[in-house]
């Protein structure tokens, strides 16, 4: 990641995975934690550089641990001590994959959503895009992973997947729409390939997937990506 200093030898927002904070002085840092899956050595090891530095921690809704409070000058040697990939909360690409505990622990589990969302998480996280792009995967219809907010979503049913696109929050917030239903994993992954090969090839710059797909029309933007 290339780094860029303003005149007062300050970080610019998001490199070196370092977020100006409200106080336009100091930084959060946010290490990737895959799916949220943590240990308790990662866990120490994240607490001991929050102590070392005095940070504050704050749990995001990306299900990771962000360490704030930081200076300009600490961000370099807090990601030294971590020795972790930074998480992505800014820019155009893909951010985070939010899932839920699936039928890993869930009582009420349908689908693996956890093998899911770490296949999607290993394949997209930090793959640039034409805006920002976060990934939702939830076990079954109670979407815990507030899938249908999601610029991609996944929701498990008992005859596979149904497949999401375009929701967001925002000040306008915007429902996904539903695009495919009744999919095994290897069709789930491919029409979601499909999804980013057109969305790469036709967005505009910070352009999110709905809007993408309200300009293009629902219609075509499903022949598209190969559906009736």
């Amino acid at each position: 990641m290339k780094e860029k200093i303003d005149s007062n030898n300050i970080l610019s927002d998001g490199e070196k995975g370092a977020i100006i904070q409200a106080d336009k002085k100091t930084y959060a840092v946010t290490p990737q934690i895959p799916c949220g899956v943590v240990t308790p050595l990662l866990l120490r090891k994240i607490a001991d550089t929050a102590e070392k530095f005095k940070a504050e921690m704050k749990i995001t809704s990306a299900c990771r641990i962000a360490l704030l409070g930081l200076t300009a000058d600490e961000v370099d040697l807090v990601w030294e001590d971590l020795g972790m990939e930074p998480g992505y909360a800014v820019g155009s690409r893909v951010q985070s994959v939010k899932v839920c505990p699936g039928t890993t622990w869930c009582k009420r589990g349908i689908t693996d959503s956890m093998a899911m969302a770490s296949l999607l998480d290993r394949r997209y996280i930090g793959e640039e895009m034409p805006g920002k792009v976060k990934i939702g995967v939830s076990g079954c219809p109670n979407q815990c992973a507030e899938t249908s907010i999601k610029d991609i979503g996944l929701i498990g049913f008992k005859n596979g997947w149904r497949l999401v696109a375009g929701g967001s929050g925002g000040a306008v917030p915007r429902l996904a729409v539903e695009l495919a239903r009744d999919l095994n994993n290897e069709e789930a992954l491919k029409l979601i390939e499909k999804i980013f090969n057109v969305y790469k090839a036709r967005g505009k710059k910070k352009q999110r997937i709905g809007h993408f797909i309200e300009k293009t029309g629902l219609q075509e933007f499903k022949e598209l990506i190969g559906l009736p």
